[in-house]
């Protein structure tokens, strides 16, 4: 589905050493935009729009509107976010108010919009985005059935490092996520997600690890959401909570905010960073939802200030997540976490507002934690152990 271009640079002469270029990935956009597409499930009609950001991934934009048109879609074009990072002389105010007044406007415009794609350097701060969200809110009564595709790529921040390991380059990530798009087995995925997700309705969960978790929750009925790359308008139209209605591609996560008081026990963190400096040592002590006690070998003060600036949604517990892509997973060699945390058995244990997922806690601050080696335990039935997802799983 992929494949890589490697060139050498001339021999150079002056330097009497050859010099090798960066190897590049050949994007295959069409097929790129075929997957978008297919998983958008198009009605005859259905009105789609795309959000982007100038500059970035703009070799794909046209295969995404002949797809939605080869689909039987209306395709309503483009809509440019401001090129970022906008110049150092642009005034805060100004920006903020021409945003405010641009969402006001926006609205109205995608009143009958029935899906849009979110694409590579637009986000969910944009007033364009913003607006299409607000009628996805609306729609959680309406259900219409509204729904958007949040294609972010390496450009929403996408890749994490595992502590002590530097990201790979570019290109590893572009092949990664590419294979992870076009080569998942959606149907397998979303069956074993959908397990997961009816046993967490009914058991309570246990995360350990190794180095100290061992924390317990319930989810209670608090909406599961599903990850499985189903962006169809009866999918979307069932949906119970904002993150229902936008889905994420590549896929394979699920994710629930637990009942806040169910939340108890420690969460261990590895060498990490809080208020922009680094933290050893770490535990979190947790008692119906909330961090009653902080531990570290070094930094405890970095976590304290973190939490202290986030006012009372630094100290909530925000939402369990669990990755079942086996097409994302750590790699054994040369470890980083790819996109989100969706790859087979990364867990994210996050802190903060928990709002888009159903739960009480608000105040916008939002902390995701990762973590690579841990036991989940649902209603006493093992799904991930050290790390791995169990046969339990079935992927």
């Amino acid at each position: 589905m992929f494949h890589m271009k490697w060139s050498l640079c001339a021999v150079a002469l002056l330097c009497g050493s050859a010099v090798f270029a960066q190897p590049r990935m050949s994007f295959d956009y069409a097929a790129m935009a075929k997957r978008i597409v297919l998983q958008l499930a198009l009605e005859p009609g259905e009105r789609v729009v795309s959000i982007a950001h100038p500059g970035t991934f703009a070799a794909l934009v046209p295969f995404i509107r002949y797809e939605v048109m080869r689909a039987g879609g209306v395709d309503l074009g483009v809509v440019d976010v401001l090129e970022e990072p906008v110049p150092a002389s642009f005034e805060t105010a100004v920006l903020q108010k021409g945003a405010r007044e641009a969402r006001a406007h926006y609205k109205p415009m995608f009143r009958d919009i029935d899906a849009a794609i979110m694409l590579p350097g637009a986000n969910t701060s944009h007033p364009a985005y913003l607006a299409m969200q607000d009628w996805l809110k609306e729609d959680l009564t309406e259900r219409r059935g509204r729904r958007t595709i949040h294609f972010h790529w390496v450009e929403g921040g996408s890749a994490y490092p595992i502590a002590g390991q530097p990201l790979p380059p570019r290109f590893e990530i572009d092949a990664l996520y590419q294979r992870a798009l076009l080569q998942t087995d959606y149907t397998a995925l979303a069956e074993a997600q959908r397990r997961f997700a009816a046993a967490l309705k009914t058991g309570d969960a246990h995360i350990t690890s190794p180095a100290g978790t061992d924390l317990r929750f319930r989810a209670g009925d608090r909406p599961v959401n599903v990850q499985d790359g189903d962006a169809s308008r009866a999918r979307a139209a069932q949906g119970a909570v904002l993150i229902d209605k936008e889905i994420e591609l590549p896929a394979g996560a699920i994710r629930v905010a637990p009942l806040e008081d169910s939340v108890d026990g420690v969460v261990a963190f590895a060498p990490s960073q809080w208020d922009g400096r680094p933290v050893e040592g770490l535990k979190l002590r947790f008692a119906r939802g909330r961090v009653v006690d902080i531990t570290a070998t070094s930094g405890k003060a970095a976590v304290e200030a973190e939490m202290q600036k986030a006012g009372a949604a630094g100290r909530a517990f925000r939402e369990f997540a669990l990755g079942f892509n086996p097409l994302l997973a750590v790699p054994d060699r040369a470890p980083w976490i790819p996109y989100y945390g969706y790859g087979s058995a990364v867990v994210r244990l996050s802190l903060g507002d928990n709002s888009e997922l159903g739960g009480r806690i608000s105040g916008g601050y939002v902390r995701w934690n990762f973590f690579t080696d841990v036991t989940v335990t649902v209603g006493g039935t093992e799904w991930t152990r050290d790390g791995k997802l169990t046969r339990t799983a079935g992927l």
